[in-house]
């Protein structure tokens, strides 16, 4: 039984010296050679604790239809000429519909045939109508489906709204759906909102185009643009002076290719002007797309556009194999980097509009943590004392286990990194009088073995070994409780799952083994024979 006990306190020591290890960056500074062998991390505080940026997104859902329908577009235009039908355009109409000019009738059927066998989420509106030789019909998509691109354009969002906060390094955020296309994100801790904003808020879509070099840039300047072109602007920003320059490009409509194939953005650092740069990977089909591209318009430009600013326009000199492309555009490594971060979490299906922007300052936190501190410590202390009033010596054991508990729990959010919230803090209390509850369970059962005549050490075996079905009913349904919270649950609800769930198993370890080590100690190394109680 000695021996059984010297492992049990070996057990309790090493859970103690683990905790302290990961609880004292918390509350004081480490010396470097702690950080550089040992954990450093600090209790990761939510916003309502350490302040930060909180917005309210809306989606341009009926974007994303459009965009969709562009690709349709494309995608058609591209069949077309595999099967060689002559054809005078493709292109949207409208935001539903696709319009399509052919100039032979006999294609008609086939052309049907194509649009019902892959793209059969379109129907044909109307009946066809000839201008000019041209057969023009309209194809448009269908309701439903619209619907569920609008619907799936908000989900996409909250994905790479994730992906790109997780890349930018903010602890815990919370990104949740709002109502109807709106998007609720808060970002604990951040000390840049306008960065976090910038970065969350880019669309990101990357097409590459070619260059019209055959009509005026200086008549596009006036107005006279060519149908099938576009005017877009190079837009550069001098690190010195913070002028913004623009520098005019005259496009072909035409998206050659889009950042749909990318697979991977890297930060590079050029070799002859020592400036980074944003390497790009394309996959496999994207590779292949590439390398036609530039084997039929060599001489030719080439520009990477990204939200309609043209980052450089490359002249082609060759075929290009293997999918590697450059974005240059004399970034610093800070802007490099970010637009890494956005091309890897990939594009936003549609464009958002920022309806709400706060900022929370760290007084509001520093109130809120001085006030649920005070919680704590009042209502500990007068659990404390009200446990050592009533059950003697043995209440000072359960006022140890207690003190111990709460140091577990913050050790705990510390080891895992999770996030402190006010509701996290709400669940610590709610934990304190929990721990103590197994407690009086054990203790009372004691006492009744006491009264029936049983010796000390005996009372305590039989009032551990029957409270012990009690405290595990009650703690594993509450735990199960907090599973489903944190599971369902978002923001504070998370808070409060997480510090409550740490709560219950560091109360399971401390009112049951813990104390009992403590009882077996005295009852057998110091033969204690009677037990206040």
């Amino acid at each position: 039984m000695t021996k059984n006990l010297k492992w049990k306190a070996v057990l309790i020591c090493s859970v103690i010296i683990i905790a302290l290890v990961y609880i004292l960056p918390t509350f004081s500074n480490v010396p470097i050679w702690w950080k550089d062998n040992l954990p450093a991390e600090k209790i990761a505080l939510g916003l309502d604790l350490q302040g930060g940026v909180h917005l309210l997104l809306e989606v341009e859902a009926e974007k994303a239809v459009e965009n969709t329908l562009e690709r349709y577009a494309e995608d058609l235009e591209e069949i077309l000429f595999e099967e060689r039908i002559p054809f005078d355009h493709v292109g949207k109409s409208s935001a539903t519909e696709i319009e399509i000019g052919i100039i032979d009738p006999a294609t008609k059927d086939k052309i049907e045939s194509i649009i019902s066998a892959r793209f059969k989420v379109m129907k044909q509106k109307g009946k066809p109508v000839e201008e000019n030789d041209i057969i023009k019909y309209i194809f448009e998509i269908d309701e439903q489906e619209a619907e569920y691109i609008s619907r799936l354009a908000i989900d996409q969002a909250i994905e790479t709204i994730r992906n790109r906060v997780d890349e930018f390094g903010v602890s815990e955020p919370i990104i949740i759906k709002q109502g109807t296309g709106k998007i609720l994100i808060q970002l604990p801790g951040v000390d840049d909102p306008d960065r976090a904003i910038d970065l969350i808020g880019k669309t990101a879509i990357l097409e590459f185009k070619l260059v019209d070099d055959e009509n005026s840039l200086d008549e596009a300047r006036k107005g006279n643009i060519p149908a099938d072109s576009q005017l877009l602007y190079q837009r550069l920003v001098d690190p010195k002076t913070s002028e913004v320059k623009k520098t005019p490009f005259l496009l072909k409509k035409r998206t050659l290719l889009t950042g749909d194939r990318l697979v991977n953005a890297s930060v590079r650092i050029d070799s002859r002007f020592n400036e980074p740069y944003v390497s790009i990977e394309l996959d496999s089909r994207g590779a292949k797309i590439f390398e036609r591209i530039t084997k039929k318009n060599i001489k030719k430009r080439l520009a990477i556009i990204l939200d309609d600013n043209v980052y450089s326009a490359p002249t082609i000199q060759d075929k290009i194999s293997g999918g590697q492309a450059q974005i240059t555009g004399r970034f610093s490594m800070e802007e490099a980097r970010d637009l890494a971060i956005v091309l890897r979490a990939g594009s936003l299906p549609a464009p958002v509009k920022i309806l709400e922007r706060r900022q929370v300052g760290p007084s509001l936190g520093h109130d809120s943590i001085e006030q649920g501190v005070k919680s704590i410590i009042i209502g500990s202390i007068l659990v404390l004392v009200f446990i050592l009033i009533y059950y003697g010596a043995s209440g000072l054991v359960a006022d140890f286990a207690l003190v111990l508990n709460i140091f577990f729990i913050l050790a705990a959010l510390a080891a895992f990194r999770a996030t402190l919230t006010l509701p996290g803090i709400a669940g610590m209390v709610l934990t304190v009088g929990m721990a103590i509850d197994a407690n009086v369970l054990i203790f009372e059962r004691v006492r009744e073995e006491l009264r029936l005549g049983k010796t000390a050490r005996a009372a305590i075996d039989s009032g551990y070994s029957k409270a012990l079905i009690t405290i595990l009913d009650s703690n594993i349904t509450t735990f199960i409780a907090a599973l489903f919270l944190f599971q369902f649950g978002t923001g504070p609800v998370k808070g409060f799952a997480v510090t409550l769930s740490i709560g219950i198993i560091a109360s399971l370890f401390t009112a049951i083994f813990v104390t009992r080590v403590i009882f077996d100690y005295f009852l057998m190394r110091r033969s204690v024979k009677k037990i206040s109680i």
